[in-house]
């Protein structure tokens, strides 16, 4: 049965409206539909991918070789839901095909993903790419996000912080109440952040592209990355529009084609981006990727168990991926589960140069305070 959601009224249901069916597209039209399913799909789904999608992930079930023992066991993201997107806006209207239990998302990124795939659709009619394209060119210049990491471990020693800016996250609800960006991030640079993320999911992070837009307006310094789930280029645009200087891409969401084609389009309107990667198999195959214009990010956090293990950061860098990374002089940033000094030095000693933390320092009360008492 297809559902009718109208807005402020009660929902209205019809069992002689057909749906249409979803057309996957190949990875070479990769935002129009995109590549529907990424390599590590959990066996049994309904959908196979292509031999084509297999090669040029990089997956090591492509490459016929066995998994390291030591490493947790590969996220299992798909794109869109089985049966199709579940709710597809139209004008003031949303239609809605209740999913099937089999049909449910396997962890909180997918549930995510299959969120954006309708948020998306409504950001662009609520704002149609050519007002981003106006509010682009009078953006604030954008800034070297990459340098300031770069530079703040060379005059300090120690790795170069991207403070977090985030109201809630979907483990641990609301961080902070009294909530107000613009005065998170200047504690932030008074305490000696080098970078800041901000948060721009509204509906898991409480977050939004104004809060980069108020950041940038008081003046703040530090450049910042737009904490975002990309799955198209349009938000990319929608990310420099607000005044962000880079951007996140998440390798678990997007294969090879796809990260290929948005590291190019970022270049191209002044954007960097930090590539992240959860396992040794998702920065191998990265490394394949024209990375000149990105850093990569190890997320220490099991995104489909939610929890955390620094070993994971040991495990990637000690690897021959990310020994290649740091011969290349690819820039890593360690992510997740660094809460006191020694962790950040475990981070260090891995061989990143960076780190990103958010949750220890937002729910603080002094977070310049916290921020000085982490890089000490």
């Amino acid at each position: 049965m297809l559902s009718v959601l109208l807005p402020g009224g009660p929902q209205a249901s019809t069992s002689h409206v057909r749906s249409c069916p979803v057309v996957a597209c190949s990875g070479r039209v990769p935002f129009q539909v995109g590549s529907g399913l990424l390599p590590y799909q959990r066996a049994g789904s309904r959908t196979k991918l292509s031999t084509s999608v297999l090669k040029e992930s990089g997956s090591r079930t492509s490459r016929g070789t066995a998994p390291d023992t030591d490493e947790a066991p590969e996220v299992s993201i798909r794109r869109f839901p089985p049966a199709g997107v579940a709710e597809q806006p139209c004008g003031p209207m949303r239609f809605q095909i209740p999913a099937e239990a089999a049909d449910k998302p396997h962890n909180i990124l997918e549930e995510i993903i299959w969120w954006k795939n309708t948020e998306v659709r409504e950001m662009k009619e609520r704002l149609p790419l050519q007002r981003v394209n106006m509010m682009m060119k009078v953006a604030p210049p954008s800034r070297d996000f990459i340098g300031a990491l770069r530079a703040a471990y060379q005059r300090t020693g120690r790795p170069g912080l991207i403070a977090e800016i985030k109201k809630a996250s979907p483990s641990r609800g609301v961080l902070k109440e009294n909530f107000d960006p613009v005065q998170i991030a200047r504690a932030y640079e008074e305490g000696g952040a080098a970078c800041l993320s901000v948060l721009t999911d509204n509906r898991y992070f409480k977050g939004s592209y104004e809060n980069i837009s108020l950041i940038r307006k008081a003046d703040n310094s530090l450049p910042i990355i737009a904490k975002e789930f990309v799955i198209e280029a349009y938000q990319l645009f929608r990310a420099r529009a607000a005044g962000a200087d880079a951007v996140l891409l998440i390798a678990a969401v997007l294969p090879n084609t796809d990260l290929a084609y948005l590291l190019k389009a970022a270049a191209k309107i002044g954007l960097q981006c930090l590539v992240e990667v959860h396992s040794i198999a998702e920065m191998e195959r990265v490394l394949r990727l024209d990375l000149s214009n990105a850093m990569l990010g190890i997320n220490n956090r099991n995104l489909e168990t939610f929890k955390v293990d620094l070993e994971n950061n040991r495990r990637i860098m000690s690897s021959t991926a990310g020994h290649e990374a740091q011969a290349r002089g690819i820039l890593v940033a360690g992510e997740s589960g660094i809460f006191t000094p020694e962790h950040l030095s475990f981070v260090q000693d891995t061989g990143c140069q960076a780190v990103l933390v958010g949750e220890s320092l937002v729910k603080e009360e002094d977070p310049a305070a916290a921020t000085r008492a982490l890089l000490s």
